[in-house]
Order: C-alpha cells, then structure tokens, then sequence
C-alpha cells in the first residue's frame, strides 16, 4: 500500500507514541479512516472499505446513524454527566424499556464498557451467593480487567502473574471440531460439570456464558445447551450469567439470543450492542438478586455509572431497532450472508467450515498445499482489505477463522459485495500458495 504524506505523518507519530496492545504479533490495522458513514469507513484520499465487523461489532445499526448523532448532539446539551448518585429521565427511562424486554430481570445498572458490567455481574454473583467460584467456557472472551480477564480463555492470558484465584473452564462444543468424536454435547456437559466438582471447594457461585462464543470462533451453542447449563446451575446454587456483548440487539436474528432458548438468565450482561459504539454496558438482573444483593451490601461505584448521554443514545438504539424492525432484517441477512459464505465453501478447497447465527458468522480455514490455516486467514484479511473490505480473524486459539458482522441495517448489496470481494481475495491468496 502506498501511502499519502498525512498517512506517513499519522505512522510516524503512532509509532513514537502509541502502546501497542494487541499481544505478540499483533499489529494496527493498516487503513487509517478518517470519516464513517453508515456500512463504509474512508480515508482523507476518498477511499472507501465496507466495515464487515461494525467497528468490533458494536456499531450494530452502522456509522453515524443520523438519529444517533442527533441522540448524542441533544444529550451533550442538556445532561452529559453526573454523580453516579444521582439519577436522570434517561437511565430511568432505559431501565424501564430494558425491564419491558426481558420482563424477568426488571432491574438494571449502567456502566461504560463490556469488561465493566462482566466485573460487576462477578462481584454481585458473589456477593449474593456468598460463594467465590467462577466457571466459563475455555473458548471464552470477557474482558482484559481483573475479574473478566480471570474467565477469559481464548486470549490474552500470557505474560501474566496469577489471575483471580477459583476460575475454572470447560469446553464449549464444537460440531466442526469435536473433542471426542461420537460423544453427544449434553454428555460432555455432564462430564464436564463431574469434573468441576471435583476440583471445586464446593463454592461455585455462578457460570458465565456466551450463547455464541464470538473470539473464540464463532461457537453457536447448540439449541437445548443452555437449558442443560442452567440446570446444571441450579442444582449447585449457581447464577448462571449470560454475557451478550455481541450477540443482542438483533445480532443473532433475535432481540437476545437467549430468546431462542426460550431459557432466561440470572443475570443479564449487554455492552457493545447497547451503545452501538458509545461506551455502554448494562447489567440486569431478576427482583430477588437485587434485592439479597442490597441486604448485603452489595458495592459496585464508578464515575461513569448510571450516566445520561450513553443512556440517552441507548433508548435510542431501542427504537430504532424496534421502529425499524432490524431484528427481523438481521435474519434476513444473515439468512443472504450465510448462503453467500456457503457458495465460497463450495467454490474453495481452504474453506472448511461456515458457522454462526444471524449477522454474526465466521468462516474457518483449513490448510491447504502446505499453508497453514493461521496463514491464508490473515493473508485473505490483507488482501481484502486492499480490495475494500474490512473483516478480523477471531482470536488467539481460533485464528484460522474470520468473523463477520456487519450492521444488522446493511443493504443487500453490501452483503453480496462484500461476498464478491471474499471470493476474489480468497481466490488471489489461493492462486498465490506454492508458487
């Protein structure tokens, strides 16, 4: 890539004076954008690339929504900020809609970021139940702090002294790649939950979950799974807390995507989605937990809690997903995406798997004469990005993998764009190997 004098200015000084962040072998992304709009990103020479993650999935009805930049324009001129003491209409108003939703867990509190309301739903299962014990899914992502980092698995863990004591994993399954093959998911649940209580001081106070398990490769849990994990729950005392990050707000083809499992948490975390690129996350739960959690004193201040503007975009987020029926148009798409990612497979021999639900899929390399998975994964990430087109591998332990998730209010033509530009860069990095 050739690049333009303020480009180079831009390089020079990230270079000087940025941390990098991103772990061994990571690097910033190459496209510098300097505008958004809608499903494109574009740089200060007019150049454009379809964004098929939605700004790291959280720009869920796309790039400066005109409604939302009106939401953000009128709350920063009337409330932005305040004591996280005090209450306004909109944190009110968005517990309310929240509460309309998911009518189970009627009580709720706001914070700024994922990894805030995964270290708070932690701390308040604890309190609660009075236990220490934290279980997640080896693939897991939840955030890079204390508590989220300790369950999390599918990266960032190296480098580190010891993370918080009582985390523990198991496997989520895996229909593509099973760990045994022939062994039914519910049986290595089963096995799975044996093993925890043998290595459990029999305080295990809540397990957390991702219905689709996104960095860790695009894990869609079978239907029934989660019915079977809070049973398991259940019957130890356990909160069963469901992380959907990415998965809510119509990401998945439902409102949740718990819905699909007909099946409610104890606790309910939403982040990325909520905000749709404002820094936002909400933490609800049932009557009963807020309840015992106040007789016992339960604590969890930040300076962003409970704040207006973030809330004030989220109500908004609200309407128009419901105004405008996107839940309905994310199956839709995905539906097209979906099938789109099919046809490569059929077309490809380095594809050789394509997963997911609704408008958040992931498609899985295999190596092919002689390169490796890994490989032809961020070569077609290079090559379609040259070509227009912005898609990420998953993570650390699934790097073979990219995933895809574009705005829920995407057009037809952007999904079968953004299909083409797959094919002609998986078909150029295909061309390329053993020459």
């Amino acid at each position: 890539m050739v690049l333009n004098s303020s480009e180079t200015t831009i390089w020079e000084k990230a270079d000087r004076h940025l941390l990098k962040y991103m772990g061994p072998g990571g690097s910033f992304t190459s496209f510098i954008p300097t505008r958004a709009e809608g499903s494109w990103l574009y740089d200060d020479a007019g150049r454009k690339v379809l964004d098929f993650t939605s700004g790291q999935m959280s720009s869920v009805i796309g790039h400066a929504h005109p409604d939302l930049v009106e939401a953000v324009r009128q709350a920063a001129g009337t409330l932005d900020h305040l004591f996280s003491m005090m209450i306004s209409k909109p944190v009110v108003d968005l517990a309310a809609a929240l509460a309309e939703l998911v009518p189970a867990l009627p009580r709720a509190m706001f914070l700024s970021t994922g990894g805030e309301s995964v270290e708070a739903a932690i701390r308040l299962a604890k309190v609660v139940t009075g236990k220490w014990e934290i279980v997640g899914f080896a693939q897991s992502y939840h955030g890079s702090t204390g508590a989220a980092a300790s369950a999390t698995y599918s990266l960032g863990r190296g480098g580190q002294g010891p993370l918080m004591p009582g985390s523990f994993a198991i496997p989520a399954p895996n229909p593509y790649r099973p760990r045994f093959p022939g062994v039914t998911w519910q049986q290595e649940l089963d096995d799975s939950f044996d093993l925890l209580d043998r290595q459990s001081t029999g305080n295990l106070a809540a397990f957390i979950a991702e219905p689709v398990l996104s960095t860790g490769g695009i894990i869609d849990l079978p239907l029934g799974y989660l019915a079977a994990l809070k049973k398991h729950c259940e019957r130890r005392g356990m909160l069963l807390i469901l992380d959907e990050a990415q998965t809510s707000l119509g990401r998945t083809g439902e409102m949740f995507a718990f819905e699909r499992d007909n099946v409610v948490p104890d606790v309910l975390l939403l982040s990325k989605t909520l905000g749709a690129g404002m820094a936002m996350s909400s933490v609800q739960t049932s009557d009963a937990l807020a309840e015992e959690a106040e007789r016992r004193g339960f604590f969890f201040v930040t300076t962003h809690g409970n704040d207006p503007l973030p809330a004030a975009v989220a109500l908004k987020v609200l309407e128009i997903v419901k105004r405008d029926q996107l839940v309905e148009r994310s199956r839709v798409l995905g539906s097209r995406l979906r099938q789109g990612l099919q046809s490569l497979m059929q077309r490809h021999q380095c594809i050789g798997d394509v997963r997911g639900r609704g408008l958040l899929l992931g498609m899985e390399f295999v190596p092919f004469k002689g390169k490796s998975a890994t490989d032809l994964a961020r070569e077609v990430t290079e090559v379609a990005l040259e070509r227009g087109l912005f898609a990420n591998i998953t993570g650390a332990y699934s790097a073979g993998i990219l995933r895809f998730a574009p705005p829920i209010n995407s057009t037809d033509e952007e999904i079968d764009f953004g299909v083409s530009v797959l094919d002609a860069s998986i078909s150029q990095v295909a061309e390329s190997v053993g020459k």
